[in-house]
């Protein structure tokens, strides 16, 4: 495409976005600059993507991509993307037609191929927080194979910034790229990882703030599990209705809660639940690093 092709669209765009009934969808401008450097306190993020051959017990990664990120922490304002690493993993057997479908990676792309360990524990040393746009799927599956992520504090983009408080209504990444005004190819890791980071650099439309400092405030408000243990029989659909689920596994109710509502529930749960007299629950500390983790958190009996 010549310059003045390149002038004529660019002025054809413009004048689309001037009108209110037109919105213009530029494709995603790769860039490791976001913003001048800061005065104040940065750290450093790891934007972080993974492919894997499914989402079951038995399934593997086969590629992860990584974005070592500084950032101004007072306000969440991306700075610059320091270093970059993205890695292929042959599973050791075959990789779903399905699966393929999705990510497009093939038996013959990831053939004699490994993830660089040294690699990616070099990337993530000294980072204050990884982020993945649905850490839940992403954090076993990084932890199983790289144990280095079992010690990093996590944060989710999907489930931690309230997206509809904003005024925003979905969450998929594709649909927030259009929204921010850009497009991608999806599914491949490091194009994923730059189009989460671009939507965290955006200045949210209610707020005003920075959808990365939104996410950062909710990754380190501190959580609870608080697991009703021997609860009657009797109780259980009260326990339902206030949001305990059935952990069949230890067969015991359970309900995550903000630290500051703890004390609120527990004499709910005292109240309602063992009518009225002392009872010993278990409360289990749900901090970043392990939040979105099959591993539990800290947990300790408290008498109510």
């Amino acid at each position: 495409m010549d310059t003045l092709d390149s002038t004529a669209l660019e002025s054809a765009a413009a004048l689309l976005a001037a009108n209110p009934d037109y919105r213009v969808i530029r494709r995603l401008a790769i860039r490791d600059n976001f913003s001048a450097p800061s005065q104040e306190t940065t750290a450093i993020a790891i934007v972080v993507d993974t492919e894997t051959t499914g989402r079951f017990a038995d399934d593997a990664m086969i590629e992860i991509a990584l974005l070592r990120v500084e950032y101004d922490v007072a306000t969440g304002r991306i700075i610059r993307i320091l270093d970059t690493y993205s890695g292929l993993e042959d599973p050791g057997f075959p990789i779903p037609a399905e699966s393929t479908e999705i990510h497009g990676i093939t038996d013959a792309m990831v053939a004699g191929q490994r993830i660089d360990d040294a690699r990616v524990a070099a990337i993530v040393e000294g980072a204050s927080i990884v982020i993945a746009h649905n850490a839940a799927f992403d954090r076993p599956f990084l932890e199983r194979r790289l144990k280095v992520f079992e010690s990093l504090a996590f944060g989710c983009s999907h489930a931690q910034i309230p997206w509809g408080r904003e005024g925003i209504r979905g969450t998929k990444l594709e649909y927030l790229g259009f929204l921010f005004g850009f497009f991608y190819e999806a599914h491949r890791s490091e194009i994923d990882c730059r189009a989460l980071l671009e939507v965290l650099a955006q200045r949210l439309p209610q707020s005003g703030e920075y959808a990365l400092k939104l996410l950062l405030d909710a990754a380190h408000a501190p959580l609870l599990r608080l697991w009703a243990t021997g609860s009657p029989f009797d109780s259980k659909d009260r326990l339902r209705e206030r949001g305990y689920r059935w952990e069949a596994a230890v067969k015991t109710w359970a309900r995550v809660v903000a630290k500051d509502d703890a004390k609120e529930e527990s004499e709910w749960l005292k109240l309602e639940v063992y009518g009225g007299r002392p009872a010993q629950i278990d409360v289990e500390v749900l901090d970043a690093k392990v939040r979105f983790s099959h591993r539990p958190g800290p947990r300790k009996a408290r008498v109510i």
